[in-house]
């Protein structure tokens, strides 16, 4: 693989320029250029002067005995609370004024979960018990709260720690009167901003398009709001960049490159001249897949490959347009119940849905019943103390328990199928009872609406997520009770494995192309062809360009992923031929490794398509 264009090949000085001329002041021209890594967050080659947001963590007094009574410090505990809340709220409300509803549902999500008594109702205890002062009881509950969310498996879940200190910090912030204010226009356009932490509230204020040309973080990772927003909104980012936010001064220079996860500090005259022609190239390649975005994702001999989008907030509804998505694969409904204290009603979950089918004129969209354990609702009817929620009481395990979660979510799709084509999909299935107990749930919640006079589509597709594998031992029965399957192989390479990805010291054996996943997806193809039910792949894997191939020779008839990676992936369907992929199947699965079939699929495809997957290496 060539080396990115941003690379620059040493610590070469920057030479003395104008600061018109390169967007940084002379003072500043004797510092070295540095390049750093990080990750690939939302794709684009950007070039511009530094905007540094100081967002140091708060320090704090330590921990002191609070004279006089308690409850005083417990009231200063709200009304810091109530200050923080006031502020999301008007940031909402700056953010809906300017871009709609939809886009405000993440600032929406941090003020519900300033109210979760796991942290409000905490802290209070915290200060009557310890009878310390409030910002050592938040930074205290935080950390408790923080640490339970490192144990879960999941990874989307596992990522929510990060929300829950924004929000605490906010807090804290607060209580010492050093509340954060957000001040956009003090932000040159075509800025690059840099920054500690960004959090998404942050985020949705400040990433406007056409004001900041790019966006670097010290943390994060790929699936963070934050990072969600700037793919949302086209604004390239690197997150995860260690130590940035230090090594660069406001004003200086800086490249990133969005896709390779690299950032160029201060970079030398011939690291600009590589920029100035990446930015060029990466304009042209965007160009060009902009102009097939109406082309149809069919093969050389005819056979089409339907290219959807996973998507998991509203808001990212504006980056399928520009990827020439052809509708929605998976829209994950899990955020509807983090950082609450209540569970969502009936209401609010019909208003999501039938608003996202409507902004989707009459695309398809398929949307995944909650896939969360009993630990993270707000319900105290469920168990909270299981040892490995991960692989306990979650998504339809719970309708063993309480059959009206379900229930609620149900009757909101149903009402919402009136708006446009919906598919519903059932995740996490390990048995046909499950599916059948679901099944049956949804017409008892039919029946009842239609007793009420509500209207719903006469037919709405139901799907069997496939990830685990008892589900694809079983694929040929769960076939005869569905309409179709999705296959997850994020979580069908993890269970099968038994690894968790974030493990490092295991993380090699997460492999898409071993063995043993390919005869996995090859069974639940077969099983499905039996009954003319459509598979797709929704994991990971479908986003990959080196597997788009693979995957049409296992007979996958439809691939959703992050809507980014959609027009590259149509580019190697429309080049290739179903008969190419089956070729490429059979002499791969002759191997024995992983590192064999990886290693094989990799030199064809550069063979017979490597120019196809320039975007890829070239940035």
């Amino acid at each position: 693989m060539r080396r990115s264009a941003l690379r620059s090949p040493g610590r070469s000085p920057i030479a003395s320029r104008p600061q018109d001329e390169i967007g940084s002041p002379a003072s500043l021209s004797n510092r070295a250029t540095i390049t750093l890594s990080g990750i690939g967050a939302s794709a684009g080659v950007a070039v511009g002067a530094v905007y540094l947001l100081e967002r140091r963590r708060t320090p704090l007094p330590r921990r002191m005995r609070v004279p006089g009574d308690i409850e005083e410090e417990v009231g200063r505990f709200d009304r810091a609370l109530d200050e923080a809340e006031a502020q999301l709220v008007s940031m909402k409300e700056e953010v809906e004024a300017r871009e709609g509803p939809a886009q405000a549902l993440i600032i929406e999500a941090h003020r519900l979960m300033l109210r979760d008594p796991a942290f409000a109702d905490e802290v209070r205890l915290l200060i009557r018990t310890t009878k310390y002062n409030a910002e050592w009881a938040v930074r205290r509950c935080t950390s408790k709260l923080r640490a339970a969310f490192r144990r879960i498996g999941d990874e989307y879940f596992r990522e929510r720690r990060h929300d829950l200190s924004y929000v605490s910090d906010r807090v804290v912030r607060n209580l010492l009167g050093q509340a954060p204010k957000i001040e956009t226009e003090e932000i040159p356009e075509g800025a690059i901003l840099v920054a500690r932490d960004l959090s998404p509230a942050e985020a949705a204020v400040l990433l406007q398009p056409d004001r900041i040309a790019g966006l670097v973080t010290d943390r994060g990772t790929k699936i963070s709001h934050t990072a969600i927003i700037a793919r949302s909104r086209g604004v390239p980012a690197v997150v995860g960049v260690a130590r940035a936010s230090t090594l660069v001064a406001p004003g200086e220079q800086l490249a990133l490159d969005g896709e390779r996860g690299e950032v160029v500090l201060r970079p030398d005259p011939p690291s600009l001249a590589r920029i100035a022609q990446a930015k060029a190239q990466h304009a042209r390649s965007e160009a060009q897949l902009a102009r097939e975005v109406d082309l149809p994702s069919v093969t050389r001999d005819g056979a089409e490959v339907k290219l959807l989008a996973n998507i998991e907030f509203q808001e990212e509804v504006a980056a399928l347009e520009r990827s020439g998505a052809r509708g929605i694969g998976l829209f994950r409904t899990e955020f509807l119940y983090l950082g609450r204290e209540r569970l969502p009603t009936e209401e609010e979950h019909y208003q999501v849905y039938r608003d996202l089918l409507l902004r989707m004129k009459g695309a398809p969209v398929t949307i995944r019943t909650f896939d969360i354990g009993a630990d993270k609702l707000p319900d105290e009817r469920l168990g909270k103390n299981e040892a490995n929620p991960a692989m306990g009481l979650r998504a339809l395990r719970i309708l063993r328990r309480q059959p009206d979660l379900l229930e609620v979510q149900l009757r909101a799709l149903l009402r919402a199928s009136a708006h446009g084509p919906l598919r519903i999909i059932f995740p996490m299935i390990s048995c046909v009872s499950e599916i059948r107990a679901a099944k049956a749930t949804l017409k008892a919640m039919r029946e009842r609406l239609e007793a009420e006079g509500n209207p719903c589509a006469p037919h709405i597709p139901l799907g069997a997520m496939i990830e685990v594998p008892a589900a694809v031992h079983l694929a040929d029965r769960l076939a005869q009770e569905v309409d179709f399957f999705s296959i997850g192989t994020n979580d069908l390479i993890q269970y099968s494995m038994a690894i968790d990805r974030q493990n490092r010291e295991v993380a090699y054996l997460y492999r898409p192309a071993h063995l043993a996943i390919l005869r996995m997806i090859r069974v639940v193809v077969e099983a499905a062809a039996e009954r003319r039910l459509p598979v797709s792949i929704c994991g990971e894997m479908a986003g990959d360009p080196r597997y788009t191939i693979l995957l049409m020779g296992l007979g996958i008839e439809e691939l959703s992923m992050t809507a980014s990676a959609i027009p590259l992936v149509r580019r190697v369907v429309r080049a290739a031929s179903r008969g190419e992929g089956e070729e490429l199947l059979e002499e791969a699965m002759k191997l024995d490794t992983s590192e064999e079939i990886e290693g094989y699929i990799r030199s064809w495809m550069d063979e017979r398509f490597g120019s196809l997957l320039e975007r890829t290496e070239q940035f």
